[in-house]
């Protein structure tokens, strides 16, 4: 946690602007200083596949981090993975982050569960987050979020858009936690219209098999999916979805993005009109929550959990043509109402 007052934190940070770029450099063979006692920085984090730029989960994170660096005014630092990677190399990259200072350290994604587990227990003094997955530990906070809550509100929405009263879903990685977006989004289709079909499908097996990370496997699936009449695509792919979206754009049918708002990604624009909505997942949120409560030296630890009564999760509204279909913006306004009070329970499988 920051151990100087807010005045000279400022005056640290911006000092720290001034010198040369951060000593963490972006692949695993970052190997960190071990002598002497380090500058007291601020928050960290190491991205999952796909890196920054995916317009999705890892760029979320990213806007946490420039959010915590803007309002804290400390020196911060966001590690690209590498390609073929294993746990020791995240392991090595935590720990490098730790050594230099920086508090609180993030892992994004679940993939760095086994690698924090272990760096956690060497450096007790900083506080680590992982996103997406439950690691114990008394200096971790695992933050976790209502994927199916979310994605039942995405279903909706696409019920109450098809036309051909086919949809589907395209997983980036046949993994529990994507099943938990398939499941909610398929409750919610068939809790709005029965007689809507669900065709779902999933590009890998494993990550290393690039399943978050190959647009042109995201793009061959929707292709797929929309010549067996889908015209609504939701894609909970990482940065596979951009040509899951690319594919639904050039059909001109619906896509549904995920974890960020895509409608409104600068990189995305040219396919924004097909952007139907996106299934929010607050990463920012959870990023920077984590950041302020080290930052009050109340770090947070221990399983924190975003759902819709928080609004760690929900359905993006900022594309117009949503409004234009019939009934869709009462129906997603009742079942998130519904799923609030508890009467409606979504399904994680």
């Amino acid at each position: 946690m920051r151990r100087i007052s807010k005045l000279t934190r400022v005056a640290v940070g911006v000092a720290s602007l001034a010198l040369a770029a951060t000593a963490c450099g972006g692949t695993s063979s970052d190997n960190g200083d071990s002598g002497g006692a380090k500058e007291d920085l601020g928050l960290a984090i190491a991205y999952d596949i796909g890196g920054k730029g995916d317009q999705s989960f890892n760029d979320a994170a990213f806007a946490g981090l420039t959010k915590a660096k803007d309002e804290f005014g400390y020196k911060t630092a966001d590690v690209e993975p590498t390609e073929g990677e294993t746990d020791a190399d995240k392991e090595q990259r935590l720990a490098s982050l730790a050594r230099q200072g920086y508090n609180p350290v993030i892992g994004v994604g679940f993939a760095y569960g086994p690698a924090m587990k272990a760096v956690a227990a060497k450096y007790p003094k900083t506080t680590f987050g992982i996103v997406d997955s439950v690691v114990e530990g008394d200096n971790v906070a695992s933050l976790v979020f209502a994927e199916e809550q979310a994605s039942y509100l995405a279903g909706v929405a696409a019920a109450k858009a098809t036309k051909t009263k086919t949809v589907g879903f395209v997983g980036g990685v046949d993994i529990p936690l994507i099943h938990k977006f398939q499941a909610g989004y398929e409750q919610g289709v068939k809790d709005t219209d029965p007689k809507v079909k669900v065709i779902p499908q999933y590009l890998t097996q494993t990550a290393e098999e690039g399943g978050f990370s190959s647009p042109d496997k995201g793009k061959a699936a929707a292709e797929g999916q929309i010549e067996k009449n889908a015209d609504v695509v939701y894609q909970a792919a990482g940065l596979s979805g951009q040509g899951v979206i690319e594919a639904a754009a050039k059909a001109k049918v619906w896509a549904i993005g995920v974890d960020s708002d895509q409608y409104q990604q600068e990189a995305l624009a040219a396919y924004k009109d097909y952007i139907l909505t996106s299934a929010l997942k607050d990463v920012g949120g959870a990023v920077y929550t984590l950041a302020e409560s080290v930052e009050d030296d109340k770090p947070l630890t221990g399983t924190q959990v975003f759902d819709l009564k928080v609004n760690g999760v929900g359905l993006s509204e900022s594309n117009p043509k949503m409004a234009e279909v019939a009934g869709l913006t009462d129906a997603v306004a009742k079942a998130k109402e519904g799923i609030i009070d508890g009467s409606i329970k979504v399904r994680t499988e």
